[in-house]
């Protein structure tokens, strides 16, 4: 492996003016700096970037913590944050908080002890210990989508409630009267502010939200498939539903393609997040998509402003999520 004493003596220059070149540290004449740099190039040398870490304070590197990576919508998150933060010279640290809060401990001090500069947090609903970790921990924070409370960071979101509002008016202006909801377990704040923007579209449209109207079953394929099941098992199913999120609409759509529910004769089915096979089932999906790509552009934008010291009042901004209008919705019959 190269070092860069090696690259010092074949460039004719000190150690230290091999450092200053790399690192910036200190101004190098033009010739000299092309000189080096191309011995670098020459030999394939890589610095250290544990070493650079040590004399800079700084990694260059991001972290990202989110509750299910192997749900598609935070995939895709985590794509659009890796993408703004490499567009602006910083790698990315992906950790999957699925599992518990111990879990989430344990990936904050992985990250923590890889001398992370700043961390993107979407948090879940597990608020104990890794709360009061956060809560100690001197690098930047910048929320997505949800505040801890307690927690002094910047925070992105694209309104949870708002956009589910949207989507059960949608069902409501198409003449739908007897719209249930069907939502992730009723302890994560996502699925309370996703049931409670439908439940205010109904409120506003003098609509009954009877027993049984409202089902809870997992944020999964399976969950939405279950749920759908018992939907349309009740003596009056219901003519529209706002499912809260697209992965619980892909097991709805099939289950009742398995009961032999016509979508969108039958039954109207709009989801939410927008998820990338959305515009693929069959038939496509209607859904709210929240601005994912923007969440994570301001997010890496702001994340990096703390890091180069920008002292400030907290922000907290709120962007507009999109009613993307497909075949699983129409008018009812």
């Amino acid at each position: 492996m190269t070092t860069m004493k090696q690259v010092a003596q074949l460039a004719g220059v000190s150690i230290s003016t091999v450092s200053h070149v790399i690192n910036n540290t200190r101004v190098v004449s033009s010739d000299v700096r092309e000189r080096v740099q191309g011995v670098i190039d020459e030999l394939r040398y890589i610095p250290s970037a544990v070493a650079r870490s040590l004399k800079n304070d700084k990694t260059n590197t991001i972290g990202v913590l989110v509750p299910d990576s192997s749900n598609p919508y935070f995939a895709e998150l985590i794509g659009w944050i890796e993408d703004a933060a490499f567009q602006r010279g910083y790698n990315m640290i992906p950790c999957n908080a699925h599992g518990g809060a111990r879990k989430q401990a344990a990936y904050l001090r992985l990250l923590m002890g890889k001398r992370i500069d700043g961390l993107v947090l979407v948090a879940s609903g597990d608020d104990d210990e890794r709360d009061l970790m956060l809560r100690h921990e001197a690098v930047p924070i910048v929320q997505l989508e949800r505040a801890l409370p307690g927690l002094d960071a910047d925070l992105v979101l694209a309104g949870q409630e708002e956009g589910a509002y949207q989507a059960t008016r949608h069902l409501i202006g198409l003449g739908h009267r007897a719209i249930a909801c069907v939502s992730g377990p009723p302890d994560l704040p996502r699925a309370r502010q996703r049931v409670a923007g439908y439940l205010r579209a109904m409120a506003e449209a003098g609509l009954p939200v009877p027993p049984g109207r409202i089902v809870h079953d997992e944020f999964t394929s399976a969950g939405g498939h279950a749920a759908f099941a018992r939907l349309l098992g009740q003596p009056h199913p219901p003519s529209a539903v706002f499912v809260a999120s697209d992965l619980m609409a892909l097991g709805a759509l099939c289950a009742a393609g398995r009961a032999g529910v016509n979508i969108p004769g039958e039954l109207s089915v709009i989801g939410y997040d927008d998820i990338d096979g959305a515009n693929y089932t069959n038939p496509p999906l209607t859904t709210v998509a929240p601005p994912k790509r923007e969440m994570a552009s301001l997010a890496i934008e702001q994340l990096i402003d703390r890091i180069k010291g920008l002292h400030a009042p907290l922000r907290a901004t709120a962007l507009s999520s999109t009613l993307v209008v497909r075949a699983s919705t129409g008018p009812l019959l």
